[in-house]
């Protein structure tokens, strides 16, 4: 198969993910793109820890598909006065992201995981992964995009922001915690931070094992290393150390170049809220 033929294939094999009730064409903001309806709807449907219950979102879809539209007809890209700063663009693109994965995981829900979405069986080369994440299209300012063009090609090229890694929800229980809000371009800085925070006060995600000599890290840390320390001087514990508390930190540095590090194998389950899961289970 030569390389068009290639190309042809990719774009046939790929599911637009689209509004189920199609709706009216949004109007354009008056001033500045507005996140108010992804605000309320991760408000009503996300518990404290981040799950998601998608048997009740799913019946009740009303304004994640609105606020999908307006996605997919204003972007940054598209409209650049919606968006008059780096943060408020970067703000739309991660809850462009987070609203994406919901909107996917509803369109094949029930699931147990992103990693149920299989890849076409003629592209079994590509990795399993690709199935959710390459092979599903969202639409955003009037371009169609996959999940893995997103997040690569335009938050981590374009931005350079590590931080963005604790703020994107792959619907994974490996994943940061979803918060119940949506990130907005006035606080950016402040709630990348929470986020970071959070990640690395969960045992799962860091944590120093005197008995086996290891410090133990989320598999994020590993995948994007580079976004970490891209200095070849500094590793990535130089990094996390910026973002513990002080006892931590002290802790961290009494054993930093003595203990080994460990990358936990990642948890692909659904980030499914378990009174969604057992209802869906009746």
């Amino acid at each position: 198969m030569g390389l068009l033929g290639l190309a042809g294939l990719l774009v046939s094999a790929c599911t637009h993910i689209t509004p189920r009730n199609p709706g009216p064409a949004p109007e354009r903001p008056a001033a500045s793109f507005s996140h108010v309806l992804l605000d309320r709807v991760l408000e009503r449907f996300v518990d404290e820890r981040g799950r998601i219950d998608y048997v009740r979102l799913g019946s009740d879809r009303g304004e994640l598909d609105q606020y999908c539209r307006l996605l997919a007809r204003f972007s940054p890209d598209s409209d650049p006065a919606l968006f008059p700063s780096e943060r408020s663009r970067l703000a739309y693109w991660i809850n462009a992201y987070n609203a994406g994965v919901i909107k996917t995981v509803l369109h094949y829900y029930p699931i147990e995981s992103v990693l149920d979405v299989k890849r076409p069986w003629l592209l079994f080369f590509f990795p399993s992964k690709s199935g959710f994440f390459y092979f599903q299209r969202i639409r955003l300012g009037g371009e169609n995009m996959s999940l893995y063009g997103l997040e690569k090609d335009v938050i981590r090229k374009r931005f350079g922001e590590p931080r963005v890694h604790f703020a994107l929800n792959c619907a994974s229980l490996g994943c940061p915690v979803l918060p119940r809000h949506a990130f907005t371009a006035e606080r950016l800085d402040e709630e990348l931070d929470t986020e970071e925070r959070t990640f690395l006060s969960e045992t799962r995600n860091f944590r120093i094992d005197d008995e086996a000599q290891t410090v133990f890290l989320s598999e994020i840390f590993d995948w994007y290393r580079k976004d970490f320390v891209p200095e070849k001087s500094r590793t990535v514990l130089d990094y996390v150390r910026g973002y513990l508390d002080e006892g931590e930190a002290r802790a961290l540095d009494a054993v930093a170049g003595r203990y080994q590090i460990r990358f936990t194998p990642y948890d692909w389950s659904l980030n499914d809220s378990p009174r969604s899961a057992r209802a869906e289970s009746r």
